[in-house]
């Protein structure tokens, strides 16, 4: 199989279209593959790194600001260059099908495939999907969905609920021992992330509650993010709080936890509710659509976790959240099992059949 897959900007949109290029790759090991991203976010790091085919795009946001509209002209006019050298990749690889995986990247080349006449898929990771993604809905032949609510965004255009593919990867990666980051094997331990870029606001907020566990009987490792690392390790902390910038195999180490605090990106909730690993949810404020709310939603809905409103976190409020779930096993048993049974079974592995089933249509 001949792949163009693209997504850009966060670790939420990439590792998704990462998870679903490896399932292809396990499925077609002679598949061939280009990823299509920005040139200037994290994807134009990540993707060659792992051998990939890669070609940058300089393509950026629009705004809803009158005060960007000048910028928004200028951007209108790079999306437009960026479809014509789309459409150029397509006529030179030949995709069979392409791929979105979010963010504003996947505009011109779901656009440019389909003028192609290549059948096209994109991938929703969030509750309420991306402007890009529905602005799209004339060049698609499939959306593939991670959550059933999403559905009613989605009424009159061809789509099906599959999960989120990191899903499966989670459940597949290999189990990380705590004690390779100086934690100890005994004791309970908690892992605190604020996403792959790293959130100021959040690591702000975090550092009080850290300082007050001089006397805690568990043990929390904290990912600051990479921007993030070297401010925040000026401070003095407690000996049970460990800090790293960043950790690649994430889930693998996940398996060995018993709380996770993070924000809820949508490839976050679908790891977690994968491993089942109750978890204290903090939604960011700052992105488009309120979306993380409503993935943190949807997990205290089905009474599978906790989620705080960065408006309302202190360091007391979240400690008590933490040390309840570390004390009540019965209560971590609940959230574990409910965050299990949200998660749709083989997202990556369902996505491969309904590609290959559209190709025999």
């Amino acid at each position: 199989m001949r792949v163009i897959i693209t997504a850009g900007g966060t670790g939420g949109h990439i590792y998704p279209a990462l998870a679903i290029l490896d399932k292809i790759k396990e499925m077609e090991p002679d598949s061939e593959f280009i990823y299509i991203g920005t040139h200037n976010r994290m994807e134009k790091d990540i993707v060659p790194n792992r051998g990939i085919k890669y070609i940058p795009l300089e393509i950026y946001g629009l705004s809803t600001s009158l005060k960007l509209m000048g910028r928004n002209i200028k951007n209108i006019g790079l999306i437009n260059k960026a479809l014509k050298k789309c459409i150029q990749i397509m006529q030179e690889f030949k995709p069979d099908v392409v791929i979105g995986v979010g963010g504003y990247v996947t505009y011109p080349v779901i656009k440019a495939a389909h003028k192609c006449g290549i059948m096209t898929f994109v991938h929703e990771q969030n509750g309420i999907p991306g402007k890009a993604n529905i602005a799209l809905h004339r060049s698609v032949t499939q959306y593939w969905l991670s959550f059933k609510s999403s559905l009613e965004y989605f009424k009159n255009y061809p789509a099906i609920v599959l999960g989120n593919p990191c899903s499966e990867a989670a459940i597949q990666a290999k189990k990380i021992s705590k004690t390779n980051y100086g934690l100890s094997k005994n004791k309970k331990a908690v892992l605190i992330f604020s996403g792959s870029l790293g959130s100021t606001a959040m690591n702000d907020s975090l550092l009080q509650y850290l300082k007050m566990l001089d006397k805690a009987n568990y043990e929390v490792l904290y990912i600051t993010g990479k921007s993030s690392y070297e401010a925040f390790m000026e401070n003095k902390l407690p000996k049970c709080v460990h800090v790293v910038p960043y950790i690649d195999n994430l889930c693998g180490l996940m398996k060995d936890m018993d709380v996770i605090v993070s924000r809820a990106g949508a490839s976050s909730m679908a790891e977690i509710t994968a491993l089942g690993v109750p978890c204290i949810l903090i939604p960011s404020p700052y992105v488009a659509n309120n979306h993380q709310y409503y993935n943190a939603l949807a997990i205290v809905e089905n009474d599978a976790g906790v989620m705080i409103q960065q408006k309302d976190l202190t360091p007391e409020l979240l400690k008590e959240n933490i040390e309840n779930i570390l004390e009540d096993d019965e209560l971590a048993k609940k959230y574990s099992k409910n965050l299990k049974a949200m998660c749709e079974e083989s997202p990556a592995t369902a996505i491969y059949k309904n590609i290959k089933e559209h190709m025999k249509k």
